[in-house]
């Protein structure tokens, strides 16, 4: 086809296999889409098209992805709301028969149905991080690592220490949009036990809330997470070397210990245990 189709936030082009998706940077433009910048989706990925009438004298032309073919899509699991949907491309009204000769024609190139049995989208690119509301999550492409804030987390997660998850491990994430109650990112283990503790009090998780955690940073980090695990094979138990750590870092974070352990919320033994763990990394 080759044609490329313009709407409010984004552009579609046109090719014989594919729709490459580029979305504006803008001021108006949802933050998810300028993080996204651009995407291709191959037409195998896509179950089917529709247009419908929008707000405010516009319609939406939109691309139905099939399930599993996009890991930003399969991480969202329905959470996103429409304004932030990047397969949604909005047009004025007067441009209705325009937009239904292109949904016809994309049509009439579709041969695939049903769930993808990979992602076909790509995922977004590392390293990627972003700042949760009781730590800093980090992904570099093979592992991920939480590094717990002094302010915002809980004492579980201070006795557990930082955390780093090589992608080898992880079947999966659980992912709960900012936007409602109780968001979080959970990295899900291949060997995952039949419940998980509360978020806040889960070394494999982190919190959102309260400007932290938005959309368009954790989303993205979840799907990219999402995408590595699923084609990364599982990694054998090794022994790993000692990391070093900065002997600064290890004095605040003993001298944290020591204030949960005033508080009560540390008992005698785990202050000994997990003090003795810190000076062990100098």
């Amino acid at each position: 086809m080759g044609d490329v189709l313009a709407g409010f936030h984004a552009a579609w082009e046109f090719d014989s296999d594919s729709v490459l998706i580029r979305y504006e940077r803008g001021i108006r433009t949802p933050k998810l889409f300028q993080v996204l910048g651009e995407r291709r989706i191959p037409l195998e990925a896509v179950a089917g098209v529709t247009l419908a009438p929008g707000r405010r004298g516009t319609v939406v032309l939109r691309i139905e992805p099939r399930p599993g073919a996009d890991p930003l899509m399969e991480a969202a699991a329905g959470q996103l709301k429409d304004g932030s949907d990047p397969y949604r491309l909005v047009l004025p009204a007067e441009r209705e028969t325009l937009a239904e000769y292109y949904a016809d024609e994309l049509r009439a190139l579709l041969t695939e149905s049903g769930p993808a049995e990979r992602h076909l989208v790509s995922a977004p690119g590392t390293p990627l991080h972003f700042k949760a509301y009781d730590g800093r999550a980090s992904f570099d492409g093979e592992s991920v690592s939480f590094r717990w804030s002094w302010t915002g987390a809980s004492s579980a997660k201070w006795k557990a220490g930082d955390q780093t998850f090589p992608v080898g491990e992880l079947c999966g994430v659980e992912w709960r949009s900012p936007e409602v109650f109780e968001g979080h990112l959970r990295l899900l283990h291949r060997d995952e036990p039949a419940s998980s503790p509360q978020a806040d009090q889960d070394p494999a998780a982190v919190v959102f809330g309260l400007g932290y955690g938005p959309v368009h940073e954790s989303l993205p980090f979840a799907a990219a997470v999402l995408a590595a695990a699923r084609t990364t094979a599982p990694v054998p138990a090794v022994a790993s070397a000692a990391v070093r750590r900065d002997p600064a870092d290890i004095a605040d974070r003993i001298r944290h210990l020591g204030e949960l352990h005033r508080a009560g919320l540390v008992t005698d033994e785990e202050f000994s245990v997990k003090k003795a763990e810190l000076l062990a990394e100098l």
